[in-house]
């Protein structure tokens, strides 16, 4: 089916093209529509078209070494896959399915060569955008893998929050509890001396209301601090769960294509055993 010049314009792969590019590219590209829960193409379907998302969703999946099926993309307006087999000419190793009512735009090595062959100069624009989606998505994951939670948290920690931290450090530590011990000697110390002088005698009343002011509000305070050390460990753990999942989905790949390397060499063997056969 011919595709309206309108539907390019509004993918951002071809933002940059202008109205003669635009024109030469619809005339060999096609929209193709699909039904809901129809396969678009599967796992080792030879190479020939990759598609543009313009309407509906659409689930691009994988299998992994388990025979579980993962999911690798699930692209929306604008977005494209299936691009990869098509430009290095390779069997598809992943499957796409319609979830519902979808739009693509079909294009093949043979559509981009005919562009190019044109004008020239829309490879460059082409480029321009991949090369924009490809530092975006390398930035993104820069930022994710080198997140440090201590540094995430003290940014965006308050003053009260800060004091906090430096109470329950403090309050921690061997300094303190020598600190504190010598202070309790002292004190009882000198009012042991003075005896009928003494502002605080024996058992020590005023001692004990300074004591139960401080445990009264150090206690709520090393609380605080506890309450960050908990946002501190969950953060950590959202960040080992999100490192885990790109080392799984890497692991997954890379069986994914040994798998079909293994395919590959068995289908090898088999055409060197044809002959002896005979």
């Amino acid at each position: 089916m011919p595709i309206d010049l309108h539907v390019l314009k509004e993918v951002p792969l071809f933002a940059l093209l202008d109205d003669e590019e635009m024109a030469v590219l619809a005339d060999h590209v096609e929209i193709k529509r699909f039904a809901a829960r129809q396969r678009i193409y599967k796992i080792g379907d030879p190479p020939g078209q990759a598609y543009v998302l313009v309407s509906g969703a659409v689930r691009v999946t994988t299998i992994d070494v388990d025979n579980q099926e993962v999911v690798v993309d699930e692209p929306t307006h604008g977005e494209f896959f299936g691009f990869a087999s098509m430009l290095d000419e390779t069997p598809h190793q992943t499957a796409a399915q319609a979830l519902d009512d979808v739009v693509c735009v079909e294009v093949d090595r043979k559509d981009i060569a005919a562009l190019l062959q044109q004008k020239p100069m829309a490879g460059m624009d082409l480029l321009t955008v991949l090369g924009k989606q490809f530092h975006s998505a390398n930035q993104l994951l820069r930022t994710r893998a080198m997140r440090n939670a201590n540094e995430m948290i003290d940014e965006e920690a308050s003053f009260g929050e800060r004091i906090a931290d430096q109470v329950a450090r403090f309050g921690g530590s061997w300094r303190f509890i020598i600190s504190f011990g010598v202070i309790l000697l002292v004190y009882t110390g000198i009012n042991i001396l003075l005896r009928q002088n003494a502002w605080d005698p024996y058992p020590f009343i005023l001692l004990n209301l300074f004591l139960s002011m401080l445990a009264a509000i150090q206690a709520p305070v090393i609380m605080m601090s506890q309450n960050r050390q908990d946002t501190k460990d969950r953060l950590r753990s959202e960040l080992d769960y999100d490192v885990n999942r790109r080392a799984e989905s890497e692991i997954q790949s890379l069986s994914q294509k040994l798998n079909l390397l293994h395919e590959k060499l068995d289908d090898l063997e088999d055409l060197v055993r044809q002959p002896h056969s005979k």
